[in-house]
């Protein structure tokens, strides 16, 4: 059985300040890490026990090369039944190569900001949501956003500003999370200051930012828990 994740790295660095890669590497995977925004993939999915998709700072919808070949690496994964998990451009491009690419679309405004979101019922039976209680607290930043509504989409928490803010595929292996789980408190602190400028530019206040911001612990199962997913 593999227990390697594939893990696709979608931005202008290889990995970001919250090292998801060691995360998943302490739960017991061995991760892969292909810069998808340099054009590295895989030529098969063979080996892999699951597959995880970054943020970037292009939208989903964007005819970037490496967005097309995304696309159909997902769709191929998805056919497979290989577990994803998708998180900030990772949940929309999900939601765009299953759903369609109608279904990201650019907010008039940027969300920003420490929320709590409010949890579906769905999500008490979930996989890896069952943990996260009623309401969940976590950091959000994001001017694309993928729509609620859609047939295929379970959603399992929304925000005042954002209805679609995790979701599942269907019943497959398959989740986004729009928001950032995976950001420790100083995590949190430095990227503020590595961001300052883009953050500020979207409406945010750094330093209330770093005021509110938390260990999100709750929000952390879901990736613990897809983490073991993957493993079985």
């Amino acid at each position: 059985m593999s227990r390697t994740l594939l893990y696709l790295a979608n931005g202008p660095k290889r990995v970001s300040v919250a090292r998801l890669d060691e995360r998943f590497a302490a739960e017991g995977l061995a991760v892969d890490i292909r810069w998808a925004y340099q054009g590295e993939f895989p030529d098969d999915l063979s080996a892999y026990a699951g597959i995880f998709l970054s943020g970037s700072p292009h939208g989903a919808y964007e005819d970037v090369p490496f967005i097309h070949r995304e696309h159909a690496l997902i769709r191929q994964a998805a056919a497979q039944g290989l577990p994803m998990l998708g998180i900030c451009f990772g949940h929309q491009i999900l939601a765009s190569a299953l759903c369609g690419r109608e279904q990201v679309f650019r907010r008039a405004s940027c969300e920003v900001g420490y929320k709590w979101l409010d949890v579906a019922a769905a999500a008490k039976d979930d996989p890896i949501a069952h943990e996260i209680g009623e309401r969940v607290h976590m950091f959000v930043w994001h001017n694309d956003e993928v729509r609620a509504g859609h047939p295929d989409l379970r959603i399992l928490a929304s925000s005042d500003l954002c209805p679609n803010q995790i979701f599942r595929y269907r019943d497959r292996p398959v989740w986004g999370i729009q928001g950032h789980p995976e950001v420790t408190r100083d995590q949190a602190w430095t990227w503020f200051e590595e961001s300052r400028a883009r953050m500020e530019q979207d409406g945010a206040d750094i330093a209330q930012l770093k005021d509110s911001a938390s260990e999100a612990e709750a929000a952390k199962t879901m990736l613990r828990n897809f983490a073991r997913l993957c493993l079985q």
